[in-house]
């Protein structure tokens, strides 16, 4: 089962990182360094409306809750967002992940943190393995329950 975001905690780490509107994985990334305990997760967000399909986003996890530091941004009711993760790191795991990423690809962003090999394929989305799989395709089912078209009664 999902975690609840925490919509005063998500403003109030948003605030204190100093997060932008523009990078969800950066946002998440500041976040998880600066809040022990903390784990940094990408994955897919979902809610009613446009884009009609799952975003690949990062957010970050407490034991209790779900902190999404890119949230005063969205525009969104909190309580019509859909959270599904698909790979979790701490804060040693993300800081080796980054280092790995710029070593093997100076020139390239080091945020996402993709998956491992074997990857699988589930549309133009971020590359990872059978989590990223299930989790795309759960939030693919999801993003289709909230926007299915509404049928309206002949009077």
């Amino acid at each position: 089962m999902n975690k609840p975001l925490d919509a005063a905690l998500s403003i109030d780490i948003a605030k204190r990182i100093e997060s932008n509107e523009v990078n969800c994985f950066d946002n998440a990334y500041h976040a998880a360094l600066s809040t022990p305990g903390s784990m940094y997760i990408q994955g897919f967000l979902v809610f009613p409306g446009k884009p009609y399909k799952p975003i690949e986003y990062s957010w970050i996890e407490l034991d209790h809750c779900i902190v999404d530091p890119t949230l005063p941004y969205l525009n969104k009711n909190p309580d019509e967002l859909y959270y599904f993760p698909a790979q979790r790191l701490n804060a040693k795991q993300l800081q080796a992940a980054l280092e790995e990423a710029k070593e093997d690809y100076p020139e390239d962003d080091p945020l996402p943190v993709y998956g491992s090999m074997p990857y699988e394929y589930y549309g133009d989305i971020m590359l990872g393995g059978k989590d990223y799989k299930d989790a795309y395709e759960d939030a693919q089912a999801k993003c289709s329950e909230l926007n299915k078209p509404k049928i309206q009664e002949a009077n």
